[in-house]
């Protein structure tokens, strides 16, 4: 027990598990000599037909080829080297190649466009971008042309998978280059690397939304990963099942790194696709599957579509979950038809990333109703909102962070680092939430307004200043809506400027052709007035309030 006299505050424990000094490189390094041949990644693309299998020590040799072809190629400690691709080995590699050097990767989600890749490139100076030439139909390789002229730090660029790229060499020819590389260079590069230096920059929006890019340390999210597959009960004969984006925390900590902590083998998709995935699983005798709870209802639906068809599942033992709202009859179904248990993790990018997790050890609604209890090391307190005191357990206040996992600030940043982090440590996460006296959390709500949908984080004002900047939009605000499938929608007020006519679908359809996907407004509605405050202020509750009264008539503005 780490409460003390009802005070919600949990002081952190070590639970006999020790913090490891170590670099994501060292980590590899170590599991690939003490169990060389186990099964370390298994990597299947049904779109292309790629297989691949390897034990730890061919993926400690493959991290190596990578990390001498970044050096040979000029790159150094520090650097900033980008990556946007799908999930592949290649992302993998890069990921160990580049903490084996000490330089940093700044990871980059697929799904953004021309100008949000322009300002992640800006704002992270990264030097070095490797990326798909094409993602899910869009051309890359032509936004990055037309950026380059605004970019002086992007120096190299390398095209992974079968396009070409303008101004771009391609994964052989770049991964060629270790053939001529100092096998004495990467011993040296490697000896230097710290485990308190960096290993990642994390882009993350805020409320101002302007994103932000989180350093982690590798010290930092060697040891997340590590007290996270403790506390889940992996281990080597371990099979964990994703399609969650290696770009999250979620899939280049938690699964990249979980199981190499565990000596566990991930099994790896290239993106979500629950026919694959259920097929994929139950040839590969999964144990465990980290997956936001869309994915799982889809799964859960092609499993009863395909009736006394479908795959056998049975090995599976974890169905592992965070990010949204947990729908509670969802993990039942997992619990019941798989045996299944509930792993339930709260967590954010700047604490690298879990904060909290259910044990084993908790009953089964404890599992499906709870955020678990922190994870070792790790300190929390819920403070109230406005004086910062710390309540009592059971109140609701705002959750705040403090340990060896939080960001070592945000890129460039130092007044967003100094806001979000005060001078004891302690990292605001804009989370309304309780601690209960047995150091279960409770997330019951966000201070920001910040809505979660299908697993992404989604920031309003982002989506606001967007649909404000059209010609016929005098002005627009966006809440969310609660939603079966995806946690939450977004849905937009729009106030049009006088005399003008538009239609909800061209309006939708312009933020199709210029925002990543899952930033475009599921229901947009038209309104003359906004609920405002004596200040002036628009009342974001009663928007909330409408929302949800318009989306239960069936008025979503479709």
């Amino acid at each position: 027990m780490a409460v003390h006299d009802g005070v919600a505050h949990w002081h952190p424990e070590g639970e006999g598990a020790p913090l490891h000094d170590l670099t994501v490189g060292e980590a590899l390094r170590r599991r690939a000599r003490k169990d060389p041949q186990a099964s370390a990644l298994v990597f299947e693309d049904p779109a292309s037909g790629r297989q691949l299998r390897w034990t730890y020590a061919e993926l400690d040799q493959q991290a190596d080829r990578v990390a001498q072809a970044l050096l040979r190629w000029g790159v150094r400690a520090g650097d900033h080297v980008a990556v946007m691709a799908v999930n592949s080995p290649e992302w993998v590699l890069l990921e160990y190649g580049l903490a084996r050097i000490g330089a940093v990767l700044v990871t980059i989600n697929t799904a953004l466009r021309r100008d949000e890749v322009g300002y992640i490139l800006a704002k992270s100076k990264a030097s070095v971008f490797f990326f798909n030439a094409e993602q899910r139909g869009y051309d890359v390789s032509s936004a990055l042309s037309s950026l380059r002229p605004g970019l002086p730090h992007l120096e190299k660029l390398c095209v992974i998978g079968d396009a070409a790229a303008p101004g771009a060499i391609r994964w052989d020819e770049f991964l060629s280059l270790a053939d001529q590389a100092d096998p004495e260079a990467l011993a040296q590069a490697e000896a230097a690397v710290s485990p308190s230096d960096i290993a990642q920059i994390q882009f993350t929006s805020g409320t101002t939304g302007s994103p932000k890019g989180a350093m982690l340390r590798h010290l930092s999210i060697v040891n997340n990963a590590n007290l996270m597959s403790a506390r889940a009960g992996f281990c080597p004969d371990d099979r964990l099942l994703s399609a969650m984006p290696l770009f999250h925390t979620a899939g280049c900590v938690c699964n990249v790194l979980g199981m190499l902590m565990s000596g566990g083998c991930l099994v790896l998709m290239p993106g979500f696709d629950a026919r694959h995935m259920v097929e994929f699983g139950a040839r590969e005798r999964i144990t465990a599957i980290n997956a936001v709870p869309t994915m799982y209802l889809r799964m859960l639906e092609e499993l009863d579509r395909l009736g006394d068809r479908a795959p056998d599942l049975s090995s599976l033992r974890i169905a592992f979950t965070g990010g949204t709202s947990i729908p509670p009859e969802m993990m039942r179904r997992l619990h019941d038809g798989f045996g299944a248990e509930p792993m339930i993790i709260m967590g954010m990018t700047e604490a690298s990333p879990i904060i909290t997790q259910t044990s084993p050890d908790d009953d089964f609604e404890q599992k499906i109703s709870t955020a678990g209890i922190p994870l070792p090391y790790t300190e929390l307190h819920i403070a109230h909102p406005e004086t910062g005191v710390t309540l009592k357990c059971g109140e609701i206040g705002e959750l705040k962070i403090r340990g060896y996992q939080i960001t070592a600030g945000y890129f460039d940043m130092p007044d967003a680092t100094e806001k979000a982090i005060d001078g004891e440590g302690w990292l605001s996460s804009g989370d309304l939430a309780v601690l209960e006296a047995d150091g279960h959390l409770r997330i019951v709500g966000r201070i920001k307004d910040m809505l979660i949908r299908g697993g992404e984080n989604i920031y309003p004002v982002e989506i606001e200043k967007f649909l404000q900047s059209h010609p016929d939009v005098a002005d627009a605000y966006v809440v969310g809506v609660p939603d079966r499938d995806l946690g939450e929608e977004i849905f937009a007020f729009v106030k049009l400027r006088p005399g003008v006519t538009l239609l909800p679908e061209a309006l939708r359809q312009h933020c199709k052709d210029n925002m990543s996907r899952q930033k475009v407004p599921r229901y947009i509605h038209f309104v003359d007035t906004l609920p405002m405050t004596a200040n002036g202020k628009v009342q974001k509750f009663a928007l909330r309030e409408m929302a949800a009264a318009i989306v239960s008539e069936n008025l979503g503005g479709r």
